[in-house]
């Protein structure tokens, strides 16, 4: 089988720089030669040094009549390549594309420009369609100052429910979490975190804080006690391992609890507590401030750090 690597997209959607980039990587520095077929020329023009250093060469296809099985066939026996990168025209119906029989698609990935993307999904949503529908990979580029990510990521998973959608801006990509996403209901009348529950709540009330002001949550938590707290404050929080075993931190936000100073540094406590947006001197601004419902004293957990790697 000959392995090819499907990469889509509108003109202008970042295909060739996607492609460029991946050559340019000491993981793409392997054994034998690499065609690229390129389907249509936008303003970006590969490197001429890259891609002798990569041993790849390009055909270009112009007419969409031209991508057939025995044209195809024929440029491959021209470069007996190890594999084929397809940089496909956007405006080629891809429904109507036959490759060679012995040709297995590795990895199809779909590139969009998330500030044309409504325009696109308007006027030719039965083009763009066909191209996700079989991606296992949908990179949205050029998503700066565009507030509305979730609406295009649920555009994309009623075509493909199973695609990996990833957003990029000009400082690369984009660490969104989704409502949709979260492995809680924000609706219940208490969320009840878990391990994994508790780090993302964590990462998400600081940038989504308003999913959670005035609701009620829940976890185990282990005591801070800082010194220049007032006597009914502490932070219940856990130690995450955020990038490696020499970089733990601890996480967690104020709470206000009447007995307070009956806790203990350390100590292992079940807090069910209100979410509310408040001024707090340590965050340098408004945040997440805790008011604890109950703090009951527990177990630690099976697994006292929570681990990001």
């Amino acid at each position: 089988m000959k392995p090819v690597y499907m990469i889509n997209g509108f003109l202008e959607s970042g295909k060739t720089e996607f492609i460029t980039f991946t050559l340019a990587q000491p993981y793409f520095q392997i054994k034998g030669k690499t065609l690229i077929l390129l389907c249509e020329e936008g303003e970006n023009e590969y490197d001429e040094e890259l891609l002798a250093r990569s041993r790849a060469v390009i055909e270009i296809i112009e007419d969409e009549e031209d991508f057939n099985s025995s044209h195809l066939i024929e440029l491959e026996k021209k470069h007996k390549p190890d594999r084929i990168i397809i940089e496909f025209n956007g405006m080629w119906n891809y429904k109507n594309v036959k490759l060679p029989w012995y040709w297995k698609i590795d990895q199809q990935i779909t590139m969009i420009d998330g500030s044309t993307f409504p325009m696109y999904y308007t006027n030719m949503r039965s083009l763009l369609a066909e191209m996700i529908r079989k991606s296992e990979m949908i990179i949205f580029n050029r998503c700066d100052g565009i507030t509305d990510l979730n609406t295009y990521k649920r555009n994309i998973k009623a075509v493909n429910p199973s695609a990996d959608v990833i957003f990029e801006d000009a400082n690369g990509e984009i660490d969104e979490i989704f409502e949709e996403d979260l492995p809680y209901d924000l609706n219940q009348e208490i969320i009840v975190l878990d391990n994994q529950g508790y780090g993302i709540w964590y990462l998400d009330s600081m940038d989504h804080l308003e999913r959670y002001i005035g609701k009620k949550i829940q976890f185990v938590a282990m005591v801070l006690k800082p010194e220049h707290f007032k006597s009914n404050y502490f932070v219940p929080g856990r130690m995450a391992m955020t990038c490696c075993a020499d970089d733990m931190a601890f996480l967690g936000y104020a709470c206000e609890f009447a007995g307070a100073g009956a806790l203990k540094q350390k100590d292992w406590v079940k807090v069910t507590a209100t979410v509310s947006k408040e001024y707090w001197e340590d965050y340098k601004g408004e945040g997440p401030v805790l008011h604890a419902i109950s703090v009951e004293k527990t177990n630690a957990p099976k697994e006292e750090i929570i681990n990001f790697v």
